[in-house]
C-alpha cells in the first residue's frame, strides 16, 4: 500500500512539473508572439504600412515575423561578410520582393530581350573603349564624397531600375563636366523610351539613345516621378533646352572587372546584375552571397575600395529608398576570381558621355 501511495505522489508530482513545464513555454511563446506582434507595428508605422483588412494584416504579421527570425538566425551564425536587416521588404515573401522589384516580373521573355538587345551597337554608341589606355586608377573612390551623387530615390513597386541606373550615371556625368549637380528625371525615360518595357523592365543603353535622340533629358523637378507608364509629356521634352544632353555613351568590355574599375575610376557606371531574394534584406558589409541566374536589376556603381579585413569591393547606388541597405547602397564583393564578377556585374556595364 505505501508503495502504490509512494508511486501515486511522485506520479503526480511529474504531472504537476510537466504541467507548470508546459505552463512556462506556453508563457514564453506567448511573450514572444506579443513581442514579434509589437515589433510588426513598430514597423507598420515607421514604414506608413496599412493592410486592407484584419486577415491581410494577419498574413504579414506572419510573414514578418519569418523574415525577422531568418534575419537573427542569419546574423547569429556570422560567417558571412554582411549583415541583414528589416526594412521596408519585411513584410514580402521572397516570391513578392522578386515580383515587384526586379525585371522578373510580367515579361516572359525579357531576358531574351536583354542578352539580344544589349549587344546590338546603335549609332550613338562608341565602339571602342575610351579609358583602355589609362593606368593612373585610384586605390579607392567614392563619387559621393565629390558631389557627384544625387540623393537615394526610390523606383517603388514599377520595374524601371534601367531608368534610375542610366539617370544616376547621367547625373554624374553631368557634374564631372559642368560642375552642376541637377537631378534628372526618370519619368521621361519611363514615358517616353518606347523601345523599352516601362515597368516590366528595359535597357539602359536604350534610355541613352533616347536622351540622344530627344536633345537631352528633363529635370526631375520638371518631370517628377509617378511611380507608373504614363503618355509622354511634351512639356517635360521641351524642357530640355535647359539641362542636360549627350553625344554618344559607351560600353565597357564585357566580363573585365578592371575595365570596368578604370571606367568607375573616371565617373559612375550603369550596370545589370543578376539578384535573388537575398538582396531583399540586405543591411550592411560586403555581400559575397547568392546571386540570381540571369540579369534581372540595374544599378550605378558609383566607386570602389577594400575594408579593413583587404575585401575589395564595388560600391553602388541602389533605387529602393534609403531604409534599404547602407542608407540606399551597397558594398558588393569585387575581384573573387569569378570571370564575370559576383552577380555577373561587369557584363552590362555602360555610361553616357557628356
Amino acid at each position: 500500500m505505501a508503495l502504490v501511495l509512494e508511486w501515486k505522489t511522485q506520479f503526480t508530482l511529474l504531472i504537476v512539473i510537466i504541467g507548470m513545464y508546459t505552463s512556462q513555454i506556453t508563457c514564453r511563446n506567448l511573450q514572444e508572439s506579443s513581442s514579434m506582434l509589437e515589433k510588426h507595428e513598430s514597423w507598420m508605422a515607421r514604414h506608413g504600412r496599412t493592410y486592407k483588412n484584419d486577415t491581410e494584416k494577419a498574413k504579414r504579421a506572419k510573414i514578418f515575423e519569418e523574415n525577422v527570425k531568418f534575419i537573427e538566425s542569419f546574423n547569429n551564425n556570422g560567417s558571412k561578410s554582411y549583415k541583414l536587416g528589416i526594412n521596408k521588404f519585411s513584410d514580402l515573401t521572397s516570391e513578392e520582393f522578386l515580383r515587384y522589384y526586379t525585371t522578373n516580373h510580367g515579361l516572359n521573355n525579357y531576358n531574351k530581350y536583354f542578352s539580344t538587345k544589349s549587344k546590338q551597337l546603335s549609332p550613338t554608341t562608341i565602339s571602342s573603349f575610351m579609358y583602355e589606355n589609362m593606368s593612373d586608377v585610384p586605390s579607392n573612390m567614392d563619387w559621393r564624397k565629390s558631389g557627384v551623387v544625387t540623393s537615394v530615390k526610390d523606383q517603388g513597386r514599377c520595374g524601371c531600375c534601367w531608368a534610375f541606373s542610366a539617370v544616376a550615371a547621367l547625373e554624374g556625368a553631368n557634374k564631372l563636366s559642368s560642375g552642376n549637380l541637377i537631378s534628372l528625371s526618370e519619368q521621361q525615360l519611363l514615358d517616353c523610351t518606347t523601345e523599352n518595357n516601362g515597368c516590366y523592365g528595359g535597357l539602359i543603353t536604350t534610355a541613352y539613345d533616347f536622351i540622344v535622340n530627344n536633345g537631352g533629358i528633363a529635370k526631375e523637378s520638371d518631370y517628377p516621378y509617378e511611380e507608373n507608364q504614363d503618355s509622354c509629356k511634351s512639356q517635360g521634352a521641351s524642357a530640355v533646352d535647359s539641362t542636360v544632353k549627350i553625344n554618344r555613351y559607351e560600353n565597357v568590355p564585357a566580363s573585365s572587372e578592371p575595365a570596368l574599375l578604370t571606367a568607375v575610376a573616371r565617373q559612375p557606371v550603369s550596370v545589370g546584375i543578376a539578384i535573388n531574394e537575398d538582396f531583399k534584406s540586405y543591411q550592411s558589409g560586403v555581400y559575397d552571397g547568392n546571386c540570381g541566374d540571369q540579369l534581372n536589376h540595374a544599378v550605378t556603381i558609383i566607386g570602389y575600395g577594400t575594408n579593413e579585413d583587404g575585401t575589395k569591393y564595388w560600391l553602388v547606388k541602389n533605387s529602393w529608398g534609403t531604409s534599404w541597405g547602407e542608407n540606399g547602397y551597397m558594398k558588393i564583393a569585387r575581384d573573387i576570381g569569378i570571370k564575370d564578377g559576383i552577380c555577373q556585374i561587369a557584363t552590362l556595364a555602360s555610361y553616357p558621355i557628356v
